[in-house]
């Protein structure tokens, strides 16, 4: 239930930067405008909503969540450093606190993505195990197998029956063998 509780929340967190990235693309002149405002170099425009986008659709699959995570916690905070720095204002310090937010559900991401990892390795690991444990369960049966057979043999040997199996030489080679009793009717 945790697994599709993450994932969810890897979807909806993934969705903030998937729209702000096409957002960005879509209107690359107002970006361009709000990059130079913040005083950045210009024609970031596009590199910043390609990344943006490109991560948010590689946190929503699943790819390289840890990584990614990392990136986009990188770039919220400077987010935060160059575009809501004035915490004085209500509107910018609400925004840099819902950017916080946003790096808080990216580092449970990333957390969330090392403990899968490290559920998978055990469950490898443990797979491995139960593997050779029926490895050894299987020569242990083929050792029974063959000491009854040997036990049997040697009841052949000495004329007598095991469990109630009667033995008898009946082709004449002087090798008893297991009599079969007949049955009522052959088909």
């Amino acid at each position: 239930m945790s697994k599709i509780a993450a994932i969810i929340g890897r979807l909806l967190l993934a969705l903030i930067f998937i729209v702000s990235g096409a957002g960005k693309l879509l209107d690359v002149s107002a970006t361009e405008t709000m990059i130079v405002g913040a005083g950045l170099p210009g024609g970031l425009a596009i590199p910043v909503g390609l990344f943006e986008l490109l991560a948010g659709l590689c946190l929503a699959l699943g790819f390289m969540v840890r990584l990614v995570a990392i990136l986009l916690t990188v770039f919220v905070a400077l987010t935060i450093l160059f575009f809501h720095n004035r915490f004085t204002d209500p509107v910018q310090g609400v925004m840099a606190l819902k950017n916080l937010a946003i790096i808080g559900g990216l580092f449970l991401a990333f957390a969330h993505s090392q403990m899968w990892s490290h559920y998978y390795a055990i469950r490898s690991e443990r797979r491995g195990e139960l593997f050779a444990r029926r490895a050894e369960d299987r020569v242990h049966e083929a050792e029974l197998r063959a000491a009854r057979a040997e036990a049997e043999a040697k009841a052949v040997r000495e004329g007598q029956g095991v469990a109630g199996t009667t033995y008898a030489d009946s082709d004449g080679d002087g090798i008893a063998a297991r009599r079969v009793r007949g049955r009522w009717f052959d088909w």
